[in-house]
C-alpha cells in the first residue's frame, strides 16, 4: 500500500487523477489537501468519498503549519502536486495571489517532503506555459529555455525551479511534468472549452480573444492522468516529461467545432480585445515521455470533445451551482 498526498483535488485535474488512481490502485491510500476556493468543488470526487482509502484535509498549502501537520499524520510516500491558482485573466488582475500559492505554497510542501522517512517521489505538474509562445513553426521540448510572458506561466516556472533546486541541492526524489491544455469532465466553467458550451446552450454570445487564431495544444485530462500515473511509476528523478495531446487548434476552430456539435450558428461568435500578453501559439513535443516511458494520447480532439460536450450537457446541476457561487472574472 502506498500513500499519496495529492494536493488540489477538489479541482479539475487533481479530482479526475484521484478517480483514475484509485479505480486502479485501490488498496493505496490517498490525502486530498485542498484549500477549496472557488475553483475547488467537492462534488468532483462523489465517487471515491466514501472510499476507506480516501481522505480529504481542509487546507492551504501556503501555511506552512498545514502542511507539516498533515506529513506528520500520514506516512506520505509521494505527492502529486496540482494546486495552483491558474487562471491567465486573474493573475493579470492579481499577480500576488498567483506567487503566494505556486511559489511559496510549493516549497512548503518540497521542505515537509524532504524532512520525511521513506518519501518516493514529489510530482510537480506544471504547464507549457512556462515555456512563453511559439512561432509558426517548432514545438517545445524539455530543453526549450522557460520564457513565462504572464504572470501566471511565470509562477508556475518558479514552482518549477523551487522544485528542481531541491532535487540539485538535497537529493530529493522531483520530477516535473508540463502539460498542455486539459479538457474534460469536471472543469470550471470560466475556462474556454465549458464557456463555449454553456454560453452557446444559452445562445448566448461567445468570447474570442483578438482574431481567434491563437493555437493551443489540447490534451484529453484522462490521457493527462496516464501520463503522470507513468510518471509516478516509471519516472527518473530530477527529469522533465512534456505531456501533449498532438491535438494542434486555433481557438476560432475549437469554437466552431464546438458550435457544430451543439448545432448551435457561428453568430454567437463575438470578437473581444486580445488579453494582455496573450501567447500566440503553444504545442508540445511529447517524443521523451512516449520514448521512455511508453505513454501515448489516447483521444483525438473531434471524439474527446464529443464526450465533454455531452458530459456537459448531462451534468447541467453541477455547472451551473459553480455559476452560481460566482468565480467568473
Amino acid at each position: 500500500m502506498t500513500t499519496l498526498l495529492i494536493t488540489g483535488g477538489m479541482g479539475f485535474i487533481g479530482s479526475n487523477f484521484i478517480q483514475y488512481w484509485m479505480s486502479r490502485h485501490p488498496m493505496d491510500r490517498v490525502i486530498n489537501l485542498d484549500w477549496l476556493t472557488y475553483a475547488g468543488n467537492e462534488d468532483n470526487v462523489e465517487a471515491v468519498r466514501q472510499l476507506s482509502g480516501y481522505r480529504f484535509v481542509h487546507g492551504n498549502i501556503s501555511d506552512g503549519a498545514t502542511v507539516r501537520r498533515v506529513f506528520a499524520e500520514e506516512p506520505i510516500e509521494v505527492v502529486v502536486h496540482f494546486a495552483a491558482e491558474s487562471h491567465v485573466d486573474r493573475s493579470i488582475l492579481n499577480p500576488q495571489a498567483f506567487i503566494q500559492t505556486n511559489v511559496l505554497g510549493t516549497q512548503h510542501l518540497l521542505e515537509a517532503s524532504r524532512q520525511k522517512n521513506g518519501f518516493r517521489c514529489f510530482v510537480n505538474v506544471s504547464t507549457d506555459e512556462v515555456y512563453g509562445t511559439l512561432g509558426a513553426d517548432g514545438l517545445f521540448t524539455e530543453s526549450t529555455p522557460l520564457a513565462p510572458n504572464s504572470p501566471y506561466s511565470a509562477s508556475k516556472a518558479g514552482s518549477d525551479l523551487i522544485a528542481r533546486a531541491y532535487y540539485e541541492t538535497f537529493g530529493l526524489p522531483v520530477l516535473i511534468t508540463r502539460c498542455s491544455n486539459n479538457y474534460g469532465p469536471h472543469q470550471h466553467p470560466e475556462k474556454l472549452i465549458p464557456t463555449v458550451i454553456t454560453r452557446a446552450m444559452a445562445d448566448q454570445p461567445i468570447p474570442v480573444y483578438g482574431d481567434g487564431m491563437n493555437v493551443r495544444d489540447w490534451l484529453h485530462v484522462e490521457d493527462h492522468c496516464a501520463a503522470l500515473a507513468l510518471v509516478i511509476d516509471r519516472g527518473v528523478p530530477g527529469e522533465v516529461y512534456n505531456v501533449g495531446g498532438k491535438n494542434e487548434r486555433t481557438n476560432l476552430h475549437l469554437v466552431r467545432t464546438i458550435l457544430t456539435e451543439l448545432g448551435k450558428p457561428e453568430s454567437l461568435i463575438h470578437y473581444v480585445p486580445d488579453r494582455l500578453g496573450h501567447d500566440r501559439r503553444y504545442a508540445i513535443d511529447p517524443a521523451k515521455i512516449s520514448r521512455e516511458l511508453g505513454w501515448q494520447p489516447q483521444y483525438r480532439l473531434e471524439d474527446g470533445l464529443k464526450r465533454t460536450v455531452a458530459w456537459y450537457l448531462s451534468h447541467e446541476a453541477w455547472w451551473r451551482k459553480l455559476m452560481q457561487r460566482g468565480g467568473g472574472v
